[in-house]
């Protein structure tokens, strides 16, 4: 049987540091991974549990329409999206399998490019290889040379610096992807986490960076962050109505759809902005307090602005110090996860109860 071309999955190398952290006598501090620790919201909860669980039919990929119209409302109040079509609005199944099939899903094979950012998301490596395609990381578009780049990823907060691209970035971003017949695809899941980002985080499909024209332009969101509802695998994306109806196409034909209930958590998560707001409180309040911790002992922070992490270093390979912080009971992920230009940093996670943010803190003060 054949096996596919992946990378070893980054997070299982980390038994050795998260056994070491466990041993620690006030128990571990598990700031490692992006999980939502805090509870879902009761309104969620009702609507997964609501009329849409006793209905035995299969569920559509589309989704109803009511969904949709609520997503587009949504991208217009909270990030200033205005005239999204619903019918270019796709819900998803989380947003991971969209980022790992994007690329297969577009008809990408080799000989083609994908571009990722120089510190990304493994994920968007993995989907390069599923495809059969080349990929690169490059920050500079000019990077890409004679490459026959067929897909950009953008990610703003970042996933792991928390950074935030300004206008301009985005803008000749997808002014040199429309020239070359590329499409850009915007992974926005840390977009309603703007922490202290001024000024505000700005989607792919805000009228300040696309001039109102969605062509070409994909923007992936998950409910996972803002709304804690990672273990219910909720996204969507939208964008360029041409190619969200081919990936609708091609999701009608794979099965890749949303459960009926989960669709109706998904409609009630993105009609409610109360729970957003209380919760990227919760994410700032944790960050300040970290990032304080972490630069008392020692380390620098850059960017961090946004998002759901802390972006630091020791100046010192990042496996040491993620044995530092682990013989403290503090599990972290090393920098190097997210490509080759995080080899001196290490990715601290908001992620976790405040009972634990705290101890961290001690830990830190005390380490």
């Amino acid at each position: 049987m054949s096996r596919l071309d992946l990378p070893d999955f980054p997070w299982d190398s980390l038994v050795p540091a998260r056994e070491r952290a466990s041993a620690h006598p006030g128990g571990l501090v598990d700031l490692s991974v992006g999980t939502p620790v805090d509870p879902v919201p009761e309104q969620l909860r009702e609507a997964l549990s609501g009329p849409a669980a006793r209905e035995p039919g299969y569920p559509t990929t589309h989704g109803p329409a009511s969904l949709r119209e609520a997503i587009a409302a949504s991208l217009r109040r909270r990030f200033g999206v205005p005239d999204v079509d619903p019918a270019a609005v796709l819900p998803t199944i989380g947003s991971k399998e969209l980022v790992a099939w994007l690329p297969t899903l577009l008809g990408l094979e080799s000989g083609d490019t994908v571009v990722i950012p120089e510190l990304a998301y493994p994920t968007y490596e993995v989907g390069a290889r599923l495809a059969g395609a080349r990929y690169l990381r490059s920050d500079g578009l000019t990077a890409a040379g004679p490459a026959r780049v067929k897909l950009i990823w953008l990610n703003s907060p970042s996933n792991p610096t928390g950074r935030v691209l300004p206008v301009e970035h985005l803008r000749k971003v997808v002014s040199w992807a429309r020239e070359r017949g590329a499409v850009v695809a915007s992974d926005e899941c840390y977009l309603g986490l703007p922490g202290e980002a001024d000024p505000a985080p700005r989607s792919v499909l805000h009228p300040d960076v696309c001039d109102g024209d969605p062509t070409g332009l994909l923007a992936v969101h998950s409910l996972s962050k803002v709304s804690n509802l990672a273990g219910y695998r909720a996204g969507f994306v939208t964008g360029d109505p041409a190619l969200v109806s081919g990936l609708l196409e091609v999701r009608k034909h794979a099965g890749m759809i949303v459960p009926r209930p989960v669709q109706a958590a998904l409609e009630a998560a993105v009609t409610d902005d109360t729970h957003v707001t209380e919760q990227a409180a919760r994410y700032d309040a944790r960050r300040a307090r970290l990032r304080a911790g972490l630069e008392k002992a020692g380390l620098e922070i850059e960017h961090s602005e946004a998002g759901l992490y802390l972006w630091a270093t020791a100046g010192e390979q990042c496996r040491q110090t993620v044995d530092r912080l682990a013989d403290l009971g503090i599990l972290v992920a090393p920098g190097e996860f997210y490509g080759p230009a995080g080899a001196r940093h290490v990715r601290v996670g908001l992620t976790a109860p405040d009972e634990r943010i705290d101890a961290a803190v001690d830990r830190l003060g005390a380490g």
